[in-house]
């Protein structure tokens, strides 16, 4: 008898192997021995959201009426304070109505705009390293993706416009990420003007994940790319409350900017899901409207932690700089540490003889290799402890 296998759709086998399943499973068997794994590999915010935030979901849980579907866009007055926070905080004129939409997530609203908008012979322009998300949402939409080296100059913005000037078909949309996940690298007031003039010259759409927008230090501010005139005729932004306010867990973010686009992933969502729980989007407006001081608190931690971090690392001889912002710092290792090992082995030996995980930059891209990503996501006593651990490891040279 002839065994019978279910085969996936293609759209999952143009998948690359998960470079984080290796470590996943290291760090599962570690914990289930009872060995104490310190975790710095995923942006998974340990500090709890804003009191007056849970107690107003606790509050939301307890009226029935929020216990049915809500909208698939979003409640109005939830997009309405997401379109006062830009006009207050980036000077970003908005119309609730047709340019906020309000996600399960940035990276599931992300994900269905590139179903929205990308198809088979699709391309997108996507710098090189990137958040996951970046890449694989263009090849589960069925689209392919053309590699930039990441850069925040006009040397970059020139090998963007090269690679859209000679390829056809002409790419369909171009992904950006600033600040940015892994690498932490910003960009300044201006860098988004030459974008726009290159997308509208090319005809191409642009998305900017701004997800760690509110997450700066030391007096840095990162710009909005719709705070650029003519920003909205050709993309859109994702921002989440997901850092800013430790909310990670309550799913909830937002797109923002050209109505044509947000319409297009509005549409997709009236298909997939109800939109999500309302006392979740209620305690989301009590966030956007009373807790702005907590996210100036949370992010004199993260520069505390990134600190702890830069500086135990620096010592050890490790190349890294002090970002400045994310919740993350990129840092490269000494050949003469990895002795040749790729990232990825190097990052399951640090697991394994350190007791610390943290990402590999190979995770993030061919350009990755060679670093590591280091979230900030243990208090600062935990932080000194994973340096010296590797401190050890390296000494002991296996």
């Amino acid at each position: 008898m002839t065994e019978f296998k279910i085969e996936p759709a293609q759209r999952i086998t143009r998948l690359p192997p998960y470079l984080f399943g290796r470590l996943n499973a290291l760090k599962l068997a570690k914990r289930q021995a009872g060995i104490d794994i310190i975790d710095l590999g995923m942006g998974n915010p340990s500090d709890p959201a804003p009191q007056v935030v849970i107690d107003k979901l606790c509050e939301a849980v307890q009226d029935p009426r929020n216990h049915r579907y809500s909208a698939s866009k979003g409640i109005k007055n939830l997009r309405r304070e997401i379109a006062n926070k830009y006009e207050r905080k980036w000077n970003v004129q908005l119309d609730w109505e047709t340019e906020v939409l309000v996600c399960i997530g940035s990276k599931e609203g992300f994900s269905h705009l590139c179903l929205a908008m990308m198809g088979p012979g699709d391309t997108a322009v996507v710098p090189d390293p990137a958040f996951p998300i970046h890449n694989y949402s263009v090849a589960l939409a069925g689209g392919n993706v053309v590699s930039v080296p990441l850069g925040n100059d006009e040397k970059f913005i020139n090998n963007v416009a090269m690679v859209i000037e000679n390829m056809y078909p002409k790419p369909k949309l171009l992904i950006l990420n600033y600040p940015h996940n892994p690498t932490a690298m910003t960009v300044d007031e201006g860098f988004f003007e030459p974008v726009v003039e290159l997308a509208k010259r090319f005809g191409i759409a642009v998305i900017n994940d701004f997800a760690y927008g509110e997450s700066c230090f030391d007096g840095y501010e990162a710009p909005s790319f719709l705070s650029v005139k003519g920003a909205k005729d050709i993309g859109v932004e994702f921002i989440t409350m997901s850092k800013p306010y430790n909310m990670a867990g309550f799913r909830i973010g937002f797109a923002a900017g050209n109505k044509d686009m947000i319409d297009y992933l509005a549409t997709i969502k009236g298909y997939y899901d109800y939109g999500i729980f309302q006392a979740i989007q209620i305690a989301g407006i009590i966030a956007l409207r009373q807790c702005n001081e907590d996210i100036d608190v949370q992010n004199q931690k993260y520069r505390a932690r990134r600190d702890v971090v830069c500086e135990g690392l620096q010592r050890i001889g490790w190349e890294v700089e002090k970002p400045r912002a994310t919740m993350f710092v990129w840092a490269r290792v000494p050949q003469e540490h990895s002795k040749g090992k790729g990232s990825i082995d190097y990052a399951m030996d640090l697991m394994e003889y350190a007791e610390v995980a943290i990402a590999p930059g190979r995770a993030f891209g061919e350009n990755g290799e060679n670093y590591m990503r280091i979230a900030l996501v243990e208090n600062e006593q935990r932080l000194r402890q994973a340096v010296r651990n590797i401190s050890r490891f390296v000494r002991k040279g296996r």
